[in-house]
């Protein structure tokens, strides 16, 4: 049996804010439930293996321990809980690095379709075609060099 999510305390509008982040954020109530986490941060949680083992103060200390950064949540003098935003896992230190990325994550969106790769990307089909070449990338997202089989 699924049980269904616990319900959101926040408006669609706050939901659709905390998605656009590129770090994942988890959001605690004041007693340290978890009551919002973004799609990366779930993806985060996911990968953190058993919930069951990572209740109250040891999931956000794990998350604190993956690099984490926790802030108070307040309103005036009223403790509203904690959020922790985690570091978005974006390895790609050269800008080159990062369009590579951005195009796969582009092509796997749209199921290779490159015509809505391209318009999602704001550049051209030719710039796309050309952008693919320069990578070594075919249209699904593989890499377009195969190592040879020596037998």
């Amino acid at each position: 049996m699924q049980t269904a999510p616990p319900p959101s305390g926040f408006a669609p509008l706050g939901q659709a804010v905390m998605e656009s982040f590129a770090e994942g954020i988890v959001v605690f109530d004041p007693y340290g439930r978890v009551i919002y986490a973004n799609q990366r941060a779930r993806k985060v949680l996911d990968g953190l293996g058993d919930p069951a083992f990572l209740r109250g103060g040891a999931l956000r200390e794990r998350l604190v321990g993956l690099g984490g950064r926790a802030r108070a949540l307040k309103q005036g003098s009223l403790e509203l809980g904690e959020a922790v935003f985690l570091p978005d896992g974006d390895d790609a230190k050269t800008l080159a690095e990062r369009e590579r990325r951005a195009i796969l994550d582009t092509l796997e969106a749209t199921h290779g379709k490159l015509a809505e790769t391209a318009r999602r990307l704001g550049i051209s089909r030719t710039t796309l075609w050309r952008r693919l070449r320069a990578y070594g990338l075919r249209t699904d997202g593989r890499s377009a060099h195969r190592p040879t089989a020596r037998t």
